[in-house]
Order: C-alpha cells, then structure tokens, then sequence
C-alpha cells in the first residue's frame, strides 16, 4: 500500500508510530520530548484508536521516577505501556530501566536525546542522557531524520514484544525532535498486520494477575544472584537478529534497505566514519561529493546500538578500510574515549581486524551545529599517516589544541535547486509558529521536499529565534544552519541597530525583506555600512514592510508573525498568490480557533493585509562603498565584569557565540559567572515604550513596583544631581515628605523595557489607550531618554533615609537587584523576585529550581541579578529541578555551619590574651546580635574595623572569614511544577526541619517552562498538554498542607491585587524565624489573556482575587494568639464565570468539549466558594485560640 505524506517534526512521528502500539503512557513534561505525549494525549482525548481499537490511557505523573514507576508497574500488568523523556529526566529513570528490562517487560522509551546539565543547564541536544543507560539492559536503537523516525520507531515496539526487551528509542532533540519534513506515513493496518500477536498474547498471559498469581521483585543473596543475572545473555545474543528480521520486514513493505548498521558510500572505501543521528545526513552529503572527486571514502550509520552486534558491524565494513573515526555526541570526561569509540575499537580487536587505524572525535554537544565544512575536516584528517586519535569537531580549541580546523570556504552539499530561506524574529512574536504553518502549507499543498528547523535560546520569548526553511524538487537532508539563503527576513527592527549580520545570509541576487516603522530615509540611517556594501554588490532586492502598525491596526496587537508570513508567501511565489492565502487562512484556524473566531479573524485581516503591505527599496549606488562613522563604546565596571561583558556576553548577543574559542571559557568551567551583566545588553526590543508625564504623576510608585524588568525606577536627586542631570530629563519637586530640597524623576530605560504595558495599566493616572502620566510611544521618541538612564542609575546616589519596607512607595526607593531579565514582557515571576531583591537582596542566597526562573534568573555571561553600591548581591545557585528545596536547605546548613566556626573562633578571642579591650567589645556585640539581620551587620561593620586593627595573625584569620559575619536571608525560587508535583517531597521535607529558609513559589498554575503542561496546582477545567479535555481534579492546597505542621509561615499573595499585602507577606516572611512558603499567583503567556495578553498580568492577578478565584492570606506562627492567621481577601464580587472565559486556557474548553466545560466550570466555581467559606472558618477558628 503507498503510503500517504506529511509535513511533520520527528516528535510527532515517533508519536503516531508509538501510538499504535501503545495500551498505557506514563509520562512527565520535559524538553524536547513532551510533544510525543502531547500528541498522544490530545489524540487519546479525540478518541483515536490504536491497533488494538482502543484510546491510548495517558496518566501524567508528578516526576519521571514517578512515570517510569507507573511504567513498570503497567507492564506487570499486562498492557504494552510507553514513555517520552529526555535528560534529567531520563537519568531519573534509570532505576527502574534496570528493573524493567531484567524483568523482560517490552516498554519503549523513545528519547530525544538532550544535554546532561553540567557546568550549566542546556536544554538542547546531544548523546550524553541515552549514554548514561547504555548498562540498563535496555536495547537502544537511533534515528538520522525525521522520516527514519516515521521508518524505525516501529521496529523498536516489535522487537521488544518479540524479543522480551524493553528499547530506548532515540533521535537528537531539538533537531530531529523539532525539524518539520515531509515524510511517508505508515497506516496503521501495515503496523498491526507486523505485530506477532502470539507474542503479544505471552507477554499478557505472563502477566501478573491474582487470576493466576505469581511474585516479582525477591531479593537474592550472593549465593544466587550472579548465576541469576547471567540467565538473560541468551536474549541479548538472539536480539540483533530479531531487530533484523523486522527490519527487513519493513523494508519488504516500503522498498527501504535499513539494516542495524547501514554503509553509506564508495563499496572500496579507504576512509570510513562510524556515526549515528542526525549528523549521518550530513556526513552523506559531503561522502557524496567526495567520491564524485575522486576520493573513496564512507559511512557506517548505526541504528542498533545496543546490544552491539560485532558480525553486524563487520558485514558492512568495505574490505577496503584503512583508517576510521568513530563520532560521538557526548562527552565522558576521564575515558580513554567516548562510548561509541570504545565499542568499534573493542568489536574490530575481537573480530580480528585491529589493523585498521580507529580514531575518536567528539561534535555537537549541546545542540552545536556541524555544518558539512566539519564533516570535510574529519575526511581530511583521515587522509594523514597519523590522523588524531582523538578530536573535537565546529569548535576551536585553543587550549588542549584537539579541534580539528573548519574551512571557511567549504564547498555547499545541499541539494541543487534547493530554496532557503531564514527568518530573524522574537521568541514570542510568532515567528516560529507562522514558518512552521508555512512549511506544512508548501509540503501538503505541492510537490516539493520541506524542511525546517528553528533556533532559539533556552529563554525562547524574548529571544532571538532564527527560523532556517528549505523546500525543493530533489529530497533534502541537509541537518545544519542555512549560512547562504534566497530569502531573509528581519522580522524586528532592533536587530538592525544591534548590527546583527543578518545581510550576509543572503545569497547574491536574494532578497531582504525587513519589518519596521521606519520610512526609506530612518532605514537607510540605521543600517550599517557594511551591510549596505554587501546588498550594493551583491544585487541584493531589499523590501520594507510595517508590520508593527499594520498588525495593531487589524487587531492583532503586538503580534506582527501573519502578516510577514503573507508578505513571505507574496515575495517568494511558492505558491499562486490565490492558493497561498487560502491556505494560510486555513492554517490560522486550525492554529487560533482554541482562542476564539475574533483572533481567528484578525488573522485573516492580518493575511490580507501582509501580501500587498511591503514595497520595494531603491537601493543607492553609492551603498557600494558605504562606510559608517567610526563608534567607540567605552564599558564602565568592575573590571571582572567588563572583561566577561567584552569577551563573551557581547559576542554571544551579537549571535556570534559558535566562533568563541575554548580559552575564552576557561575562567568559566566550573559554571561561575559574574553578576550585572544584564544591564549591558541594551536589547532594545520594545516597539512602545512609556513616556512620563512629571505634570500628572502623583508619586506612588506603583509603576516600579509592577515592573517585570526593573525598567521604570524612581530616582530622587538633591539639586546639584539634578543640574548636572542630562537635558532631556524631565524633573519635578518631590512632594512627600515636604521641604527635603529633593527633585523627583521616573525614570525609564528604551532599551531595556520589554514594552509590556504594564506599568501603564496599573498607573492610577493612566490609561492604556489615553495614557497620562504614563503614555506609550514608539522607542526611537524616548531615544534621548537612555542618557537620562544612564545618569539616574549610574551617577545619582540612593537616598536611604527614604528607602523602607512599609509601604510601597518606600520600597521602591531600594535599588532592585534583579533587573533586565530575559523573562517574556509581562512575567509575573520576575515582578515578585526584584522586589525581594529590594528588600534583602544585599544578603541573600537564591536556590532555583530548574524552570522559567532558572532561564531568566542565569542565562550564561548575561546574569540579571546585580550588586548594590558596596558589590554585595545575591549568591545564586540552581541544582536541578527536582531537588531545589534540598539544594536551598543545604546552602543554609552549609553557611551556618561555616558561621559556628567563626563563632568558636570569636569565643577564643574573647579567652585570649592578645585581643584589645576594644576588640572583645566588638566581638561581643556581634555574638549578641548574630541572629538579627540588622544588628548583625552593624556589629560585624565594627568587629571588622577593630580587627583590621589588631594586626595579628589571629586577627587576619577572622579577617579571611568576615562574609560569614552577617545574617544571611535564604531563599527557595521555583514555579509550581516543582513546588507542587517533582519537587514536593523535597519541599515538605525542608519546611518541616523548622530552619530559617524561605520559599518563593512563582504559581502559573501550568509548567510554563516546558510548553503548558498540566500540574497539580492546575485548577478544573484547565486546558494544558496532557489536560487536552481539561483538568478534571481541582487543584492541591499547597498552602494548607504545610500550614499544618503549625510553625511554618505560609502566605498567599497576587501583587496586582493588593500590592501592599504582597510587601507585608515577603516582609513578615523574611523576619519569621523558621520556615516561609510564599505562593503568588502568576499569570502566564500561557494564559492566554485575552485583548492584550500579559499587558494585563497585574490586573488579571486583580479580577482573579475580586472573584475569588484566587485567595489572599496570612498565616504567622509568630503571631500574637488569635491573631495567627489573616485572611485579606474580600469576599467574591461575582464575574467568576467571566474571568474563567477571558483566559483562552479555560475559554477554549468551550469549543472543544462544550458539555464538560459546563460541567467543569461549574465544579471550579463551587470549589472556589467553599474554599473561600472554609477559609472563613479557619480566620475564625485562629480567631478563637
């Protein structure tokens, strides 16, 4: 039967083969592998049948221990069970593989294999996750491409039903996983008709049921458990065959020649390299060239990696080989090599053939791209008498000198006749989400072969995303950056003023297509010279297109993705302009229609509009020898931080991080990096910023307090600041307290501001559309305002008396000391973390679970948090995702044992001979005041100036130990997929050890991080992956559940809703002396505000807490009796019904399953007023104590 073709990514192919033979999946988000289950579930809520005519069962787990738990235990059951992981995940599940596959159960994991975070987290992939199970017992068969995916999948669930072996089947993340081609589909009639049902039936029968009971799981003792162990090696010879004989099964069915190890190349090859993924494709496409040239070189692509089959291996060797390099994605620091290295070279000792020269490389770690120029590199090694025996690929290594050199000038491999095109744009604006409907559009609507792939960093809204699409008449393999393309867009204008090298991707004759508000004239300003040279003399076609206005106008707000998608589709002509539109009207309601038909129809206006909407820029004659005025920025700092900003943070936000050698992160290997370089990135990203108005401003602070980047401060200057102020400042007396002589600004930052609004809407002097005291206007009329910036933050000193934690409006006058975050314009989280930084930033340590606040609170050389005026800071740290609270209870141990020691040693001086009266006096005050954050520091400021007095040996000992002498405030940050599911027991565990840390939960209801799936702080009736029919259990009580041990301070919070309420619960929190857990409500982007988004975070905080959807309270333990516990929510104001359909997360539920959203809204209501009325009767039950 030919089979039918699809635009598909390798996640979801792996999905649709996995669900066909699929009973059960227990699953847990990750990055990049929930989309597998994503698709699994939404497919299971729509009812679609496996090949047994049954619904996939999908049970979200609360860790991946968990889910690899509740995997063994269904297959002991009796239902051929699966999962999707990758990384840590994956290591979290290693336990149980050992268990699953000594007890012969059949599961398939399949993986898209991603980074093990070491000196940092990287979220991309390589080999390193599926290296660390290749002892489990676990078969483990590999993927080069998507359609290999599609191909291959299904051998790894045959063979384990066949072969009584569990499989890890795995491709590499974030370039198979997430590259869109077009690919044959299998029917799901050919997958059953392959599956040996007798084989099927064996395994259930086996199964363990009280019907006829067996025991699994004993314990044996060393008499026994060897010769145990050693009663499965049979099923490991015998499983390669089987892998065979499936394989040769499928290429029987679809005319494939897939075998455990494929040869690739010339049959009399002298040189040969050994791989598996997706740098294969690559390697093929330069072996191609090669042998065309006359060389004899090939490939062997391994797909069954374990168990290692040496007579499969031998077979497809040429006869012929001389020298071979073994390619590894991972690293193994301490080997003699890398695990695939160490395979091939022990299979040619024991197949006879130690003659043969075997080298070792290792490339592509965490997602590194390889373009063909490395493949070359390794061919060219080959060639000498004494190739290396072990070497890196795409990087240079300038300290252990292993790289091995890339030629520049490379010859291009891709197909000929292959278009490509590239698309610069903003995590967030959509431009990710446009390309990948216009890819499926070109792949499901033509004849052409598709590709694409899609760069972005671990931030994704925000950052730069780089969209890399290819489509042709001859199949593409090409795994690698696009570096020479048709088309190129710039899709924010920012990225021209950076000097981003956007030009030179364009291939003489293509085009540039740029988005801007700028008329010919601005552009031609803007543009640097050397990308005016480049488009002169290379006859490069240059268009401009206002999408930004033209996307408010059609009421698409700041999202500008339609609209430059219908402008590609006009520019490019893939399609009859007629066809295009029809076809991208189409996909926008397949994509939109879960938000409602008025986004949906505001993408098609936006459709229409974009493919007339450009027009054709002239280029000047004399942009030929264009040349620009010479700039010279000058970097003020501590020298630490420059030097860290200059050698890596500027060339890695200039995009120009692959070129950066090893030496420049040699400082850096042990992951450390210095604080405030976030505050020299400028990104320059908003297209409206606020405008203040000094005539309307009543002074309150509120703007600063809701800023989610710090962006927007007050600064209050005496008069002669304020004369040496910039002359674009705008100025006005300060009015509380009276008669200080003191000017008052608002000052804001153009190029720091992420343009979110929401500065504007909580104003109580402005309005969104009107403005007042704040006004939104276009960046470049705020330009001169970076200056005034620059001085107000730099220059001018912070005026302490009228600093506090009391009320708002004082605690703004602290300095924050997380600013300028890569969080997404809006973001809750980072709101409610500057403002603890205000507070005790100075003294604090912050443990971050893995997540949304690890992403923004530590993108590498580009930290956000920030020191004060005397260097102090806070001394960040994350561990992993799971084990945050353990990670921040250990910083807290480990301080507090340091600072005992210096108390003994201050007990000594106090016994000793040599200390000055003076001394001990000093040294006991801050032996009575150690415990007082306070008192602490001013005691320890005089203990510090006596003994830098004293002039001893023993004196310079406490000396060399002065960062312990005062009281350090911990902190625990993390969102809700930590607090409440992976990392709860972890959580519960620290609160109730009764020690003095404090937990900050950012509460999105959703794992935002990783795409929107389901936690159990997700509420009824909430759509998010793995809730495709919405939630159908409420949500858990954090809160409770530890304000019942009874000494912990728990407190519930939502900034926009009563800010004060925010500062006295982080404030009371701070000063309890025990345990804290803080829970703020957070509205997301995944949210789905709907008509602004999360220009409305704060005031959806407000309407979620008037209808009492989310509650305000306070319980301290240290309070007085009957005082213990303040509830500061009002009682609902009706509207609950309302606010649950402005947010698209529930609203969608509506369409999708309207007689369930009824029923599911309704118990979410209820829910909400009895747990309001129970919380009346706790305030009276503490009440009465």
């Amino acid at each position: 039967m030919a089979r039918k073709y699809k635009s598909m990514d390798g996640n979801e192919a792996a999905a649709y083969v996995s669900y066909a033979y699929t009973e059960v999946a227990g699953i847990y988000p990750i990055t990049p592998s929930s989309p597998m289950a994503d698709h699994v579930d939404q497919w299971a809520a729509k009812g679609m049948k496996n090949i047994f005519g049954t619904p996939v069962k999908v049970v979200e787990m609360e860790s991946e221990a968990g889910a690899s738990g509740t995997v063994h235990g269904s297959l002991g059951a009796g239902a051929l069970t699966s999962t999707y992981t990758a990384s840590q995940g994956l290591l979290l599940m290693i336990p149980n593989m050992y268990k699953i596959a000594a007890e012969q159960l059949p599961a398939v994991f399949h993986v898209s294999a991603r980074t093990v975070a070491t000196q940092s987290l990287n979220i991309f992939g390589d080999h390193s996750d599926v290296m660390a199970c290749r002892q489990t017992g676990f078969a483990m068969l590999a993927e080069s491409n998507v359609q290999q995916v599609m191909d291959l999948s299904p051998v790894a669930h045959l063979a384990a039903v066949k072969g009584k072996t569990p499989f890890l089947n795995f491709f590499d993340g974030f370039r198979t996983s997430h590259e869109i081609q077009k690919v044959a589909v299998w029917d799901y009639k050919d997958l059953g008709d392959m599956l040996d049902m007798a084989s099927v039936q064996a395994f259930r029968d086996h199964a363990l049921n009280p019907e006829h009971p067996h025991a699994r799981g004993s314990h044996e003792n060393g008499d026994t458990f060897f010769q145990n162990r050693e009663a499965c090696n049979t099923l490991y010879d015998e499983l390669p065959d089987v892998v065979e004989h499936y394989m040769d099964e499928i290429n029987k069915r679809i005319g494939t020649d897939y075998k455990p190890f494929n040869y690739y190349g010339a049959p009399d090859a002298d040189r040969v390299v050994v791989c598996m993924g997706s740098f294969c494709d690559t390697l093929k496409e330069v072996i191609d060239y090669l042998n065309a040239n006359g060389e004899k070189v090939g490939l062997v692509e391994v797909h069954l990696y374990r168990p290692f089959s040496i007579k499969h291996l031998v077979a497809v060797l040429p006869e012929t080989v001389k020298k071979i390099a073994v390619l590894d994605r991972t690293k193994e620091p301490g080997s003699v090599g890398e695990p695939l290295y160490e395979d091939v070279v022990s299979a040619l000792y024991e197949a006879g053939l130690s003659n043969i020269t075997v080298v070792g490389g290792r490339y592509g770690l965490g997602s590194k791209d390889e373009p063909p120029a490395a493949a070359f590199s390794v061919f060219e090694e080959l060639k000498k008498d004494e190739p290396k025996r072990e070497f890196t690929l795409g990087i240079v290594d300038d300290v252990t000198n292993l790289s091995l050199p890339m030629d520049p000038d490379a010859p291009n491999t891709s197909a000929p006749g292959t278009i490509e095109c590239k698309f610069w744009g903003l995590g967030g604006d959509g431009t990710v989400g446009a390309n990948k409907n216009s890819i499926k559009i070109i792949g499901d609507h033509t004849d052409k072969y598709v590709q694409a792939y899609f760069q972005y960093d671990s931030k994704k809204t925000g950052g730069v995303t780089i969209s890399h699409l290819r489509f042709g008449d001859s199949p593409i393999r090409s795994p690698y950056y696009i570096t020479k393309a048709d088309f190129v867009a710039c899709h924010n204008p920012s990225y021209i003023v950076k000097g981003f090298k956007m030009v030179r991707d364009v291939k003489p004759g293509g085009t540039f297509l740029v988005n801007s508000q700028w008329s010919d004239e601005e552009f031609a300003r803007q543009l640097p010279a050397v990308a005016k040279r480049y488009i002169a003399n290379n006859n490069i076609s240059v268009y401009l297109i206002d999408a930004i206005d033209l996307a408010a106008k059609v009421g698409m707000g700041k999202r500008t993705n339609t609209v430059l998608q219908s402008a590609f589709f006009a520019l490019a002509k893939v399609l009859p302009a007629e066809d295009a539109l029809k076809y991208m009207k189409d996909a926008a309601e397949k994509s939109y229609a879960k938000k409602g038909q008025a986004i949906v129809e505001a993408n098609w206006k936006a459709i229409d509009a974009g493919a007339t909407a450009f027009h054709k820029f002239e280029v000047p004659a004399d942009w030929a020898n264009a040349t620009d005025e010479p700039k010279e920025v000058k970097l003020e700092g501590r020298e630490e931080l420059v030097k860290q900003v200059r050698e890596l943070m500027q060339p890695i936000n200039q995009m120009e991080g692959d070129n950066l050698p090893v030496s420049a992160f040699e400082e850096h290997a042990d992951g450390q990096w210095e604080l405030g370089a976030s505050a020299y990135e400028k990104r320059g990203v908003a297209v409206m910023v606020p405008r203040w108005d000094p005539s309307k401003c009543i002074q309150c602070n509120t703007c600063s307090f809701v800023c989610p980047h710090a962006t927007i401060r007050p600064v209050v200057m005496t008069e002669e600041e304020a004369a040496s102020a910039p002359e674009a400042m705008r100025t006005t007396d300060l009015k509380v307290p009276k008669g200080t002589g003191y000017k008052f600004t608002i000052a804001v930052s153009p190029l720091d501001c992420m343009g979110c609004y929401n500065c504007v809407a909580m104003c109580p002097k402005s309005d969104i559309k009107e403005g007042g005291a704040l006004t939104m206007v276009p960046q470049e009329e705020e330009a001169a305002q970076a200056e005034v910036w620059d001085y107000a933050v730099n220059k001018v000193t912070q005026k302490d008396e009228l600093a506090g934690d009391s009320n708002v409006k004082a605690s703004q006058f602290h300095k924050p000391l997380l600013e300028f975050s890569g969080s997404c314009a809006g973001c809750a989280e980072t709101s409610y973390a500057r403002l603890v930084t205000q507070l005790f930033g100075d003294r604090m340590f912050i443990s971050n679970a893995t997540g949304c606040s690890s992403i923004w609170g530590n993108p590498a050389a580009t930290c956000p948090y920030t020191t004060d005026a005397n260097g102090h800071g806070p001394a960040w740290n994350n561990s992993l995702f799971e084990d945050n609270a353990e990670h921040g209870f250990g910083m807290e141990v480990g301080y507090e044992a340091e600072r005992e020691r210096v108390v003994v040693m201050t007990q000594a001086l106090l016994e000793s001979n040599w200390a000055s009266d003076d001394l001990k006096a000093a040294a006991t005050a801050w032996l009575e005041a150690k415990g007082d954050a306070e008192g602490s520091k001013t005691t320890a400021a005089e203990y510090v100036k006596q003994l830098e007095g004293a002039g001893t040996p023993e004196a310079e000992k406490l000396l060399a130990e002065k960062s312990f002498l005062t009281k350090k405030s911990f902190w625990i940050f993390g969102g809700d997929g930590w607090a409440y599911d992976i990392g709860f027991g972890g959580l519960d565990h620290v609160l109730a050890q009764n020690r003095d840390v404090n937990v900050f939960v950012f509460d999105t209801e959703v794992y935002s991080n990783t795409g929107g799936q389901a936690s159990k702080a997700s509420n009824l009736g909430q759509v998010a992956q793995f809730a495709a029919a919405g939630k159908d259990t409420k949500k858990k009580s954090l809160a409770e559940i530890e304000m019942s041990y009874g000494y912990v301070y728990v407190a519930q919070v939502a900034m926009g809703a009563n800010p004060m309420q925010t500062l006295k619960a982080i404030r009371e929190a701070e000063a309890y002396d025990g345990p804290s857990l803080i829970i703020g409500y957070s509205p997301c982007e995944m949210h789905s505000i709907k008509k602004g988004g999360m220009m409305h975070c704060q005031e959806e905080m407000k309407r979620a807490v008037d209808c009492g959807y989310w509650n305000l309270f306070r319980y301290n333990p240290a309070a007085a009796e009957g005082k213990k516990f303040t509830l500061d929510s009002k009682e609902p104001k009706g509207g609950y019904q309302d606010f649950l359909m402005n947010e698209a997360r529930y609203a969608r539920l509506t369409r999708e399953f309207p007689g369930r959203a009824e029923e599911l809204f309704a118990q979410n209501e209820e829910a909400a007023m009895a747990r309001y009325a129970h919380l009346l009767k706790l305030k009276e039950m503490y009440a009465s104590e």
